[in-house]
């Protein structure tokens, strides 16, 4: 079975990153039309696709820890039961997928990053946050981005438990980049002064990911 998910693992970023030199999926025009609500080059569909690396991990909720560090006054290390007892917010967010999907109206349940921001106190040197997964999958966005009102540690998503297989216990919601961005099976995030292109990033995605501005490859 571990050969199967990295031989599933291989073929997957082979073509992915195939697809990024190619430019696949670009439409090239952004229609002023979708920009309200769809961006350009996406279909609205009803359903979650799955899309991971070839494995899904299972982390029991009582071995399950967040590590919170790098530039911050106040690093910790939440279990389970801390992460619950941190103000929980409701939130409602459309999520693109860059392999063209997208689906509307998304009903999450978690901590918000300001939250999160008010508990670690970032230093001033911070510009970049990094997420790391329990699959060893890595992602960056910039301070700002982490910052925005919409931006949630999920652990409920349509009145229930996020599944395992996408991304429970704990996945990160970023509502204005695409999804790659939006890190499942969150293990730690690390504030850095440097920016550090994850998984994807260095494989020719984007370093930012913007839908509205087709932003899926460097």
């Amino acid at each position: 079975m571990a050969d199967d998910n990295a031989g599933f693992r291989e073929k997957l970023i082979r073509s992915k990153e195939r697809w990024a030199r190619e430019g696949r999926l670009l439409t090239g025009s952004p229609d002023l039309q979708h920009a309200r609500r769809l961006p350009p080059g996406q279909r609205e569909v009803q359903n979650w696709p799955v899309l991971d690396l070839g494995a899904q991990p299972a982390i029991p909720l009582d071995k399950w820890r967040l590590t919170i560090d790098g530039l911050v006054e106040q690093p910790v290390m939440l279990k389970w039961d801390d992460l619950k007892a941190l103000p929980q917010t409701d939130s409602v967010s459309d999520m693109h997928c860059v392999t063209q999907w997208s689906r509307y109206d998304n009903h999450w349940k978690g901590v918000t990053s300001r939250t999160i921001l008010d508990l670690v106190m970032p230093k001033m040197e911070a510009k970049h946050v990094i997420f790391h997964a329990y699959d060893t999958y890595t992602t960056n966005v910039s301070l700002e981005v982490f910052a925005d009102p919409d931006v949630l540690l999920a652990h409920s998503w349509e009145g229930l438990p996020i599944s395992r297989e996408h991304g429970g216990p704990l996945r990160v919601v970023i509502p204005r980049w695409y999804l790659w961005k939006s890190a499942k099976w969150l293990k730690r995030i690390e504030f850095s002064e440097t920016d550090k292109p994850g998984f994807w990033e260095v494989r020719g995605y984007h370093n930012e990911g913007d839908p509205w501005l087709e932003q899926r490859y460097s």
